[in-house]
């Protein structure tokens, strides 16, 4: 894991997410891209492009930001970007500096206390085919000792998929606890796990829920983990959750971070 990019905004959680990623890349030995991304925009009924002021107005906020924090020798690379689109800017970037994780906050601009995941984070969630490590705005970076990885089918077709979370257990020497939730339309052939995966846990914990963000949120508790990882399926676990874009607390609550992998369906 070499590369890391932070995206952020001018929202108050942008800065504990820096600190995060910084103790984070400092763990994993990785450098840091840390991006401002700003919309080209003009003056509504005139010609006058106002690019030059949002560029300066970004690059003074990642000063800010880096007046902030101790960077613990991390190399951090400060960059504001011009784009049509958050999403679309970061799949660019994705390509060209070969990242290999993206870590963001929970929500950006929205103040809706009802939130949960706030509509850029839940659109990279959905759109972006990378991992994500999302940190809450009250979470601060502790060593990962116990990541709690949940799924509901075993079937993982490529070991590209969990390769992220493998890379993390061994930077942090953590214990991975398995937790599959088997839900009312779960086939017996989805409890079969993956062996690469079944190699790499010290515990499998099986459970029966209406859903699995439910079988998540009765274990949280129990387990204390310092992580939770998920699968982004196409076809299940976030599927439904991230419809519009954005989760609401209602259905999904945390404090601990959560990484997000990226499967095939």
């Amino acid at each position: 894991m070499k590369n890391i990019l932070v995206p952020i905004g001018s929202h108050s959680n942008a800065l504990n997410t820096l600190k995060y990623a910084i103790d984070f890349a400092a763990s994993v030995g990785a450098r840091i891209y840390f991006i401002h991304i700003f919309s080209s925009s003009k003056i509504a009924g005139n010609v006058i492009n106002i690019d030059s002021i949002l560029i300066r107005d970004s690059k003074k906020l990642l000063k800010e930001y880096m007046a902030e924090i101790d960077s613990k020798n991390v190399e951090i690379i400060p960059k504001s970007l011009k784009g049509h689109s958050v999403i679309d800017s970061i799949k660019k970037l994705n390509k060209a500096l070969e990242i290999d994780l993206i870590i963001t906050s929970t929500k950006a601009v929205t103040t809706d206390k009802r939130v949960f995941l706030g509509n850029v984070t839940g659109s990279m969630v959905k759109d972006i085919k990378k991992p994500i490590l999302i940190v809450p705005s009250e979470a601060k970076f502790k060593p990962i000792s116990k990541i709690l990885m949940t799924i509901k089918s075993g079937k993982i077709k490529s070991k590209s998929t969990i390769k992220p979370l493998i890379k993390i257990q061994k930077s942090f020497n953590s214990v991975i606890n398995l937790l599959q939730v088997k839900t009312p339309l779960l086939k017996e052939k989805d409890l079969v796990i993956n062996k690469y995966l079944l190699k790499h846990i010290s515990e499998l914990i099986l459970t029966e829920n209406a859903t699995v963000f439910q079988g998540v949120l009765e274990f949280l508790h129990d387990e204390n983990p310092d992580l939770i990882c998920v699968i982004r399926r196409k076809r299940g676990f976030f599927k439904k959750l991230w419809e519009e874009n954005r989760v609401m607390r209602v259905n999904f609550d945390s404090k601990v971070p959560l990484l997000v992998l990226k499967g095939e369906k």
